[in-house]
């Protein structure tokens, strides 16, 4: 199991520098990656301070050399897909190869794309989603590409350099279980990120998931299984350690250890990264 540090790209204090900082700490301590969010707008009627979270990654690839950086989650669908080929493209680059990326429809609705007098329906935040995937596989690839969707459509072109990292950078898809559609669009990738609506993600939801998604799998090829938790001593008064190996043991190949509480301390998080993943 890998383990890696998931934080909001808002907080007080919270600018590209800082993460840059942050990013380069959780290198020294032994993390396995670091992974932002990718929201535009959080409250309307309370606003945050906040990042861009690709502009961001730069600085934290320059910063680090080793531990993987990316997202949790982009919202494709509010993406031009093109744009964000050019963006990762460039990352892979700039990081020697060391991209993931996370997408999902984006939520709330109504604020990320609502705001902006952009279409929120479930159904065409979906398709926008699986035609992007598509535009995105496309053009990562350094050969001709066209494509003619019912969203988007593009001409015959040709985006150089291909993605370094090959057949793709790699893409971890979001979604609430219980609901199938998600992990249905995630079996076509290479990795899922799993979330419940007011809930925990427990161990029996991992086998649950992974029985549901191995059969209509087609690729024999690596699948990542990313939790988002906290470690530490559960009430019963088993331990982090214990609590994160009983998820590997059920398949999970990524612990994020959540530092959304911490955001606003930046303090906190240097002290909270600098103890590393030694004790999980």
């Amino acid at each position: 199991m890998k383990f890696g540090l998931y934080l909001s790209n808002y907080g007080q204090g919270l600018g590209a520098r800082q993460l840059s900082e942050l990013a380069a700490i959780a290198e020294e301590s032994g993390w396995d990656g670091f992974f932002l969010w990718d929201h535009i707008v959080v409250n309307r009627s309370n606003p945050v301070e906040m990042v861009d979270t690709w502009v961001a990654l730069t600085p934290m690839a320059m910063a680090t050399q080793r531990i993987y950086l990316g997202t949790t989650i982009t919202p494709l669908p509010r993406r031009r897909p093109w744009k964000l080929a050019r963006e990762t493209v460039t990352l892979d680059h700039l990081s020697c190869g060391r991209v993931i990326l996370g997408v999902g429809l984006g939520e709330p609705g109504e604020i990320e794309f609502g705001t902006f007098g952009e279409d929120s329906s479930l159904k065409t935040r979906a398709e926008k989603l699986d035609e992007g995937l598509q535009i995105l596989n496309g053009l990562w690839q350094g050969l001709p590409f066209k494509f003619n969707g019912k969203h988007y459509k593009i001409k015959k072109t040709t985006f150089l350099p291909a993605a370094l990292q090959q057949p793709r950078i790699p893409i971890w898809v979001g979604g609430f279980w219980p609901h199938k559609a998600p992990f249905r669009r995630a079996t076509s990738w290479d990795g899922v990120i799993p979330l419940k609506e007011n809930s925990f993600l427990r161990v029996e939801d991992v086998c649950s998931i992974l029985d549901f998604i191995r059969p209509l799998r087609m690729e024999n090829t690596p699948f990542d299984f990313v939790v988002i938790g906290s470690s530490g001593v559960l009430r019963n008064g088993v331990k982090g350690a214990k609590k994160v190996a009983a998820y590997a043991e059920a398949g999970a190949t990524w612990w994020l250890e959540n530092l959304y509480p911490k955001r606003d301390s930046y303090t906190k998080l240097q002290a909270h990264i600098r103890k590393g993943p030694e004790d999980i």
